[in-house]
């Protein structure tokens, strides 16, 4: 596909760089000649230096043949032109970031208004991330499907689980409730595992479940842990925001600090159930004087990553909960993830996520399939895929065990009918089934991809 991407920014470079990994014709623009040229030389694009609002710069990027048009400079207002003129211009599809709450609390008129085909909030989506893994604290990572009927869930095996020195058959085997254990990562390598891989000290493991079975599976494993009463965030911006409204909801106490007195107000006003101190949380006395050490949890949500990394490794030493770290920069989230700062988020990974998963979507032209969510864990070596089967194929109506399906494919979870199934081979995919399947093989399209 034709893909052009406004804004060379960190996400304009990560998008452009697993695009062009998928072997798309990528188009760059942007108003910094140095962005441009770095990369133009770094990976194989056109770039085009101007106003990505511009008819003229985007007749010359190509904008008539273009098939996706991704917005993701700084400014909404100017993604959501480029994504204007560009859809007059050219009748591509248009993905537009939007950051400003003002603009999203507005977004489907702005979508419909403006043609988007997709709007990415990057704060709101690390929100809910955090959210998430707040929710369920013994997660490192968690990533869901179905509508939440099925989670994968990747977690730190305790030093006395049960399940250490196990065959992962013999672990299945004698569980009470189904699960598949879809990926095993060990010495900074992540592998997809079979029934004679054995669980050792040290590992992190992702598990396909069906949701309602996830605490019993995980008591199983040893986990322990206490549901989260109480949070603080370090900085109130719009991410915080976000997060501390949801908490607030769900009547969990929360202490926000920021360290900007303007800002404070306003947080007063728009949550009056949180707790607003004025200060800086890289200040270790603050984070003692506002009992860190009694929270559930600790989430770093600073613009600096500098500071959020600092802030972590503090708090991993005080606070005795969950621990959540941003991390913007997302050429430093594999290095940071071997430092304990917890579960680690960045809101532009999400981002780049999210698009990849719509590019990746309407790039699928196999009719017997529908590809709904893509998502790249174990620090992006693995890729887990949901796909909803429309019609008739060589994957539906045979026992999964007769299929030629490749070594690094796992058929994770077959939902019929609103009924999780974590299959084995005796299984079989069928028409209206959505389908999970996890591999280490990058750029998959269509379910029939599985196939050898």
């Amino acid at each position: 596909m034709n893909v052009i991407v406004v804004g060379c920014g960190k996400v304009g470079y990560a998008l452009a760089d697993t695009l062009c990994g998928e072997n798309h014709n990528v188009t760059v623009i942007d108003n910094s000649e140095e962005k441009v040229e770095r990369i133009s030389n770094s990976m194989d694009v056109v770039g085009v230096r101007g106003n990505g609002a511009s008819y003229r710069v985007l007749q010359e990027a190509g904008v008539e043949d273009c098939d996706v048009l991704i917005a993701c400079t700084s400014q909404d207002e100017v993604n959501m032109l480029c994504c204007l003129v560009a859809r007059k211009a050219g009748r591509c599809r248009t993905i537009a970031r939007v950051r400003d709450p003002n603009y999203y609390s507005e977004i489907g008129f702005i979508k419909e208004e403006l043609g988007l085909s997709l709007a990415i909030n990057p704060e709101l989506a690390a929100a809910s991330a955090c959210y998430q893994l707040l929710r369920t604290p013994y997660a490192m990572e968690l990533d869901a499907f179905a509508r939440g009927q099925v989670e994968m869930i990747t977690f730190d095996l305790p030093g006395n689980s049960p399940w250490l020195n196990k065959r992962l058959a013999d672990i299945m085997q004698g569980s009470r409730f189904s699960f598949l254990a879809a990926i095993v990562t060990r010495n900074h390598e992540a592998i997809i595992p079979n029934g004679n891989t054995v669980l050792q000290r040290g590992d992190r493991i992702s598990i396909m479940l069906a949701t309602h079975y996830a605490t019993r599976i995980l008591e199983a494993a040893g986990i322990r842990y206490k549901p989260v009463r109480s949070v603080m965030i370090a900085a109130g911006g719009n991410v915080g925001y976000y997060l501390a409204r949801k908490l607030c909801e769900d009547r969990i106490k929360v202490t926000i600090i920021e360290p900007i007195r303007k800002r404070c107000d306003e947080l007063n006003d728009l949550l009056p159930q949180a707790n607003i101190i004025y200060g800086d949380a890289c200040n270790d006395k603050i984070l003692l004087e506002e009992h860190i050490d009694e929270m559930d949890a600790f989430v770093a949500l600073t613009g600096n990553d500098s500071e959020n990394i600092m802030m972590g490794l503090f708090a991993n030493r005080y606070c005795p909960g969950k621990l959540i770290t941003r991390v913007n920069k997302v050429t430093m989230s594999d290095v940071v993830r071997d430092l304990p700062l917890g579960a680690v988020v960045s809101p532009k990974e999400l981002t780049a996520e999210k698009i990849l998963s719509y590019v990746r979507a309407i790039d699928n032209r196999d009719p017997t399939n529908t590809m709904d969510a893509v998502y790249r864990v174990a620090g992006d070596r693995v890729e887990a895929l949901a796909f909803t089967v429309n019609a008739p194929s060589p994957v539906t109506g045979k026992p999964l065990m007769d299929l030629p399906i490749r070594s690094d494919i796992l058929v994770s979870a077959i939902i019929r009918r609103n009924k999780v199934t974590i299959p084995t081979g005796r299984d079989s995919i069928q028409t209206g089934d959505q389908v999970v399947i996890v591999t280490n093989r990058r750029g998959l399209r269509s379910l029939n991809d599985i196939l050898k």
